[in-house]
């Protein structure tokens, strides 16, 4: 329905154009033919009165005693009329022709002449007092001489001769407009086709996503602006989708992670106070109680700093041997490690590396690679943290010989509330979050933390931090 209706409106503005050109082009040929024949009647006019002027200024001289035969300047008058397509008269003051180009009005008198019919213009447009069946431009000069004007030089020009030339210049105004038609035409067609359609599909599709439709996807391929505006809104929609399942998945976890510590704290409790445990083993359940407390402090503690991170808390950066950070983090996973038989190995490139940053963030960094390449690693192997010089920055690795990362969560691994397949079966312990606050850390420093997959298997992290120089060195 909405498709049909955009298309009858399309239709309308395309024929609603299609009029609108035609009027105009109406209204061009009446107007435009109209002011162009009178442009060219007044410049016409001018020329031909120029030329009246310089014949009657010739023959002005017959009054001032110059001899000037009339007979030799028929030459001239037939000549000068070839050249305008014009007939030209020599007449006297009182309408008498003395002389005509065309040799048709020799002696010949105008009827009711009337030298100041032209008013306040150099010519006029008529039958020139009867004297023509068709329609002339005439102008005249005067013939003077000792202060008295003793006759006329009256040029004719057909009207046809205007009109044609009128008619050429017409012709190329259609033609102009013509082209300006149809170019705008087209631009309004591109316009349709590579603008407005793709804008529309965008619309409904912004449109689909605010009524919560994310895995609508926009139509629209093209290698443009609209082309690119389109994928980004469908990646827009595909990260919103899938912070949408992030945050179904970290509740789901989040109310799993909190309901076994709550329910074993309740139910040891609940037995430890009616009796059920004996006082002996009262001890042994309050320790796990305790054990079961620190997984929610742990937990919470990680949601807090998570969000602290996203909202821009503030590093405290000094100068610290990173070295002695890694060394002393790897020693807090002493028990761990005896528990699954696994040896951490430390590769420092120098014997020591300063280094500019917040030092507890990134233990806190440290701490949560370290800490998942355990829980992840299978007994009796070994995981290597490496800190090795690139150009002005250390480059610290943490590898594992663990299950890896697979193909389809290597780009997500530090998502928020993100657990892998793999990990569901092994880390039930945690909501996902270990990662994520890693990266934050990282992000909030300017530098990058990268996960690969080891071809020998295991996973590898790796991050960069800024050496100290003399700047650093003095705060």
């Amino acid at each position: 329905m909405m498709k049909r209706l955009k298309r009858s409106l399309y239709l309308k503005f395309l024929l609603g154009y299609l009029l609108f050109g035609v009027a105009g082009f109406l209204a061009v040929s009446t107007l435009s033919a109209r002011l162009t024949e009178n442009y060219l009647s007044k410049s016409r006019a001018q020329t031909l009165y120029d030329e009246a002027s310089l014949i009657a200024a010739a023959y002005s001289g017959v009054y001032d005693g110059k001899s000037l035969p009339l007979q030799s300047a028929y030459p001239q008058l037939e000549a000068v009329a070839t050249y305008l397509r014009a007939e030209i008269w020599i007449m006297d003051k009182d309408g008498n022709i003395v002389l005509d180009s065309a040799h048709s009005w020799d002696g010949r008198v105008i009827p009711d002449f009337d030298p100041t019919a032209t008013g306040s213009r150099s010519y006029m447009v008529g039958s020139y007092f009867g004297s023509f069946p068709r329609t002339v431009l005439s102008v005249s000069a005067p013939i003077a001489g000792n202060y008295r004007t003793y006759g006329y030089v009256v040029i004719h020009l057909l009207m046809d001769h205007v009109q044609e030339d009128a008619a050429k210049i017409m012709n190329l105004v259609y033609i102009s407009y013509g082209i300006v038609f149809l170019l705008s035409l087209t631009f309004l067609i591109n316009f349709n086709v590579f603008v407005y359609r793709p804008l529309t599909v965008i619309t409904e599709g912004a449109r689909q996503f605010a009524d919560g439709n994310l895995k609508h996807r926009i139509p629209v391929t093209s290698a443009d602006e609209m082309g690119y505006l389109a994928r980004t809104m469908d990646s827009m929609a595909e990260k919103l989708s899938r912070l949408e399942d992030d945050e179904r998945r970290f509740i789901a976890n989040v109310s799993h992670d909190f309901r076994s510590p709550l329910t074993s704290i309740k139910g040891f409790s609940e037995a430890i106070l009616d009796g059920t445990i004996p006082p002996e083993l009262q001890a042994k359940y309050m320790r796990r109680i305790i054990a079961e407390t620190e997984r929610l402090a742990k937990l919470t503690e990680n949601m807090l700093s998570l969000n602290s991170l996203g909202m821009g808390q503030t590093l405290h950066k000094t100068v610290f041997n990173l070295n002695e950070l890694v060394r002393s983090t790897a020693e807090s996973f002493e028990m761990q490690c005896k528990a699954k038989r696994i040896h951490i190995s430390l590769l420092f490139a120098e014997e020591e590396s300063p280094v500019y940053a917040d030092a507890s963030r990134i233990q806190q960094v440290l701490y949560n690679l370290t800490d998942n390449a355990i829980k992840f690693s299978p007994e009796d192997s070994e995981i290597e943290i490496a800190c090795s010089e690139r150009r002005s920055r250390m480059v610290v690795t943490v590898s594992d010989s663990g299950i890896g990362i697979s193909e389809a969560d290597l780009s997500r691994v530090f998502d928020r509330f993100f657990k892998g397949d793999l990990s569901r079966g092994q880390d039930k312990m945690g909501a996902g979050l270990g990662l994520a606050i890693a990266r934050e850390v990282m992000l909030a420093h300017g530098e990058s933390l990268e996960a690969q997959r080891r071809p020998e298997g295991g996973s590898r992290f790796f991050f960069t931090l800024p050496k100290a120089d003399e700047k650093n060195l003095r705060h």
